[in-house]
């Protein structure tokens, strides 16, 4: 071999090991930044309970307690304990169902009687088909379902039925002719084929498809319940807004009473990366046929996911997709459903991952991690691959608070795992000596070469901008990726920043934001929401809520499409920034990072919330509080500027935020029905 040649393959032999050994080291350290986060979260809940008086003095009678309790039987008290958490639960479900989202919103005769007048001057007449695989379906469960169906306001359906049941369940063929033999209208809009064997979920539902005619495909579970008005919706949607695809909101309901409510899931609009990480979508999906040109309905490699399989590959297709949010899907939770127990069918787990990995494979992902969350086992964490080894500018507003500052530089150099990065730290009118000899000592220890302090000069007679000062900071910024970042924050997260900028580095992403919490643990952040709170102008989500809360149906435990971000810690292309001229000067201080979010969303960019880029922020120490003197006044001011530049978007509400849920709390509280 020549010496040319045995350079070329011994440079590629180096490249291939420095590729391992660079997703090694992105490996470990996912690792340690999960175990520290572990370790940590146990240290705090074990001191939080050591340094507790009531545990303290209360040490004699546990021990008595403990002693007595040992000789008593476990688990009849279990069972005890049990009968009372469901009695509580049950008088919380009798509430939600007064509230209007059980049985109690079905129409009566004259809204029915509205809705099938209104449907018929529809110009499209949509056929639905409803697709239905049976397998031993409990005769109970079979009657429900098909009722659902037969009740609806909008009557153009027909129901597939593909009966895969053994001949022990052969009630299930009886039971369906029965239907079928009321009238002629029936017989024909109830299609039941016998299968010669049991081909799972994905076979069987495939084989409904097949007797289907409609212009729209509508695949449905054999143990569960329509709302009577949902296909009126469906087609309401249809003819107003042209959908293709579209879902609505649900619930899980026990012992066959559909007021009896185990969850009820309001969903957001369609948000990619919440569907790649679980499948929020779920039901009642219904689709343009024509969508399934080219694709197969159900694969059945992805038995036990096939749903969220389906959906990523239609989602990619379809051009309008629309989620009406409304309560209108029942899932039954029972002993063999996926509702009542995951674990009934582990291999769900398995298939979702790789339906998540094969989406993943046709958008040109590479070298990406799935796994499950503490949220629920198909509640997805994706680790993206990061492309290269970007530098990322680290823009850090100062005036004076050189504790503030010293502590949230030391963890940025103790904490990151990321190397490739410079901090930029802009000072503004700082006064104590202090200060300035902190600004000396950082530029001239052992990370001299990564920090550089430049001087925002103020004009006669102008007043603090917060706005204008970050965008003065960006101009120093040499680095691809911007990352805007208060200095009273404290990094916990040794992976911070790359949990943000394998975020960042997307095409399709603009601003990405982390988890922040108070100095007690809580919530200070987990995403912006249009319109909350009571200036009506944004505000942050589960805000104050423990830290190791799962959050709204698990919000708070996977990356997620969210309206904003806090510009505590943001961070973005410098391309992006510098393309909307950065940050807004007419909001000084409050608002101007929703402000670029909008406006970063209006150019079609999604904006990311991760939970998995974790630091502390003690809000307000900088700046004080909005809620007292001046600053009330100055907020009320921007609340005012942002409420009239955004009348639009604040009208039509956050799309990642349910109607259902109210405005007043950050809880994901219901709206008080009227």
């Amino acid at each position: 071999m020549e010496p040319e040649e045995n350079n070329k393959e011994s440079g590629k032999d180096f490249e291939e090991l420095y590729e391992k050994e660079k997703a090694k080291a992105a490996f470990l350290a996912d690792r340690v930044a999960s175990l520290e986060d572990q370790v940590d979260d146990l240290n705090f809940k074990l001191n939080r309970i050591k340094s507790n008086r009531l545990w303290k003095a209360s040490k004699p009678a546990r021990d008595v307690y403990h002693f007595f309790q040992r000789q008593v039987d476990r688990v009849k008290n279990q069972g005890d304990a049990k009968g009372v958490v469901k009695k509580i639960q049950y008088k919380i479900r009798e509430r939600q169902a007064e509230k209007g989202y059980g049985t109690k919103s079905f129409p009566d005769e004259a809204e029915r009687a509205r809705q099938k007048e209104e449907a018929s001057h529809f110009s499209r007449q949509i056929l639905f088909s409803i697709l239905v695989p049976l397998y031993n379906t409990p005769e109970e469960y079979l009657r429900d379902m098909i009722d659902s169906v037969v009740n609806q306001t909008y009557g153009n359906w027909q129901l597939c039925l593909a009966d895969g049941s053994d001949d022990a369940h052969a009630y299930v063929g009886k039971v369906v002719r029965e239907y079928q033999d009321k009238d002629e209208n029936l017989k024909k809009r109830i299609l039941y084929q016998k299968l010669a064997k049991n081909g799972g979920i994905s076979a069987n539902t495939n084989a409904c498809l097949l007797m289907a005619t409609g212009e729209f495909i509508a695949p449905f579970d054999h143990d569960d319940y329509l709302h009577p008005s949902v296909l009126y919706w469906y087609v309401k949607a249809i003819n107003e807004k042209n959908a293709d695809y579209l879902y609505c909101d649900e619930t899980t309901f026990r012992e066959s009473n559909l007021n009896h409510f185990v969850t009820i899931h309001f969903k957001p609009d369609y948000a990619i990366d919440n569907l790649r990480a679980n499948n929020y979508i779920c039901h009642l999906s219904c689709f343009d046929r024509k969508l399934l040109e080219g694709e197969e309905l159900y694969r059945s490699e992805f038995d036990g996911s096939q749903d969220h399989d389906m959906i990523l590959r239609l989602t990619d297709k379809a051009k309008n997709i629309v989620h009406v949010p409304k309560l209108l899907y029942y899932w039954r939770s029972h002993a063999g459903s996926t509702a009542g127990n995951i674990k009934a069918k582990e291999y769900a787990i398995d298939a979702a991952k790789g339906a998540v990995a094969d989406h993943l494979r046709r958008h040109g992902f590479k070298n990406f991690k799935i796994t499950s969350t503490r949220a629920f086992e198909t509640i997805f964490k994706i680790t993206y691959e990061i492309e290269g080894e970007p530098l990322i500018s680290i823009v850090i507003p100062n005036k004076d608070h050189a504790a503030d500052l010293k502590r949230c530089l030391n963890s940025i150099f103790e904490k990151s795992t990321w190397e490739n990065y410079e901090i930029i730290i802009v000072e503004n009118g700082s006064t104590q000596d202090e200060t300035l000899r902190y600004y000396k000592e950082v530029t001239s220890g052992p990370y001299k070469d990564r920090v550089k302090v430049v001087t925002y000069e103020y004009k006669e007679g102008e007043t603090f901008n917060y706005s204008r000062i970050n965008n003065f900071g960006a101009s120093f910024a040499k680095g691809q990726y911007l990352l805007l970042l208060n200095n009273d924050t404290e990094v916990i997260s040794v992976n911070w920043m790359e949990e943000l900028l394998m975020y960042a580095q997307r095409k399709d992403v603009a601003c990405v934001g982390a988890k922040l919490y108070f100095p007690d643990k809580t919530i200070q952040h987990a995403g912006i929401v249009i319109g909350l709170g009571a200036h009506r102008t944004a505000g942050h989500t589960h805000y104050k809520q423990r830290r190791e809360n799962l959050g709204y149906m698990g919000r708070l435990c996977y990356a997620q499409d969210v309206s904003a971000v806090t510009g505590a810690c943001l961070m973005v292309k410098k391309s992006i920034f510098d393309d909307l001229q950065g940050l807004d000067e007419s909001f000084e201080v409050s608002l101007n990072d929703v402000d670029f979010c909008l406006r970063c969303r209006e150019k079609g960019y999604l904006n990311v919330f991760t939970p998995f880029a974790e630091l502390y922020h003690y809000e307000s120490d900088s700046r004080g509080s909005d809620l007292e003197g001046e600053n009330a006044k100055r907020y009320d001011r921007e609340s005012e500027h942002f409420r009239t530049k955004w009348k639009d978007v604040i009208e039509k509400g956050d799309p990642y935020y349910n109607p259902n849920f109210t405005l007043d709390r950050s809880d994901y509280s219901l709206k008080v029905q009227d």
